[in-house]
């Protein structure tokens, strides 16, 4: 079976502030698929890290069509908080983040059946943080 993976990284200057989002998509062979990035605006650190998901989540299904429930994704985060509450290890206790986790979780029913989340160290994922600065520095 095909995997996908795609390094997914949100951030705020200020928490809230400025917020952005970056994601690096890797096809089956490893190589680079797409990188991807935007301004969100003012918002909280946690917001971003879920937008994020939510954004190479929708640019996964614009490229695979309906290949995507035929293929094992993988998203590697850096927020282990994130990554533990859509794999359903913790609560979601910020209000905030339900409306993020409901699209996550129709996108993986109807979408992505093989989804799974990996906690990364930030130094694995320096390049969706790059994207996601780059974001956070034009919306400036």
């Amino acid at each position: 079976m095909e995997t996908w993976t795609c390094f997914t990284d949100g951030g705020a200057r200020g928490n809230p502030g400025p917020s952005g989002i970056g994601v690096v998509m890797l096809d089956p062979k490893g190589e680079v698929a797409g990188e991807f990035n935007a301004y969100l605006g003012n918002g909280t650190n946690n917001y971003a890290e879920y937008a994020a998901v939510v954004l190479a989540l929708n640019e996964l299904k614009k490229k695979l069509g309906k290949k995507t429930k035929d293929v094992a994704v993988h998203i590697k985060l850096d927020s282990e908080l994130v990554q533990k509450q859509l794999s359903g290890i913790y609560q979601i206790k910020e209000i905030s983040l339900i409306p993020q986790f409901i699209e996550i979780h129709n996108l993986r029913v109807a979408n992505f059946p093989k989804l799974t989340f990996e906690h990364i160290p930030r130094a694995k994922n320096k390049e969706a943080d790059r994207l996601a600065n780059e974001a956070m520095d034009r919306g400036n």
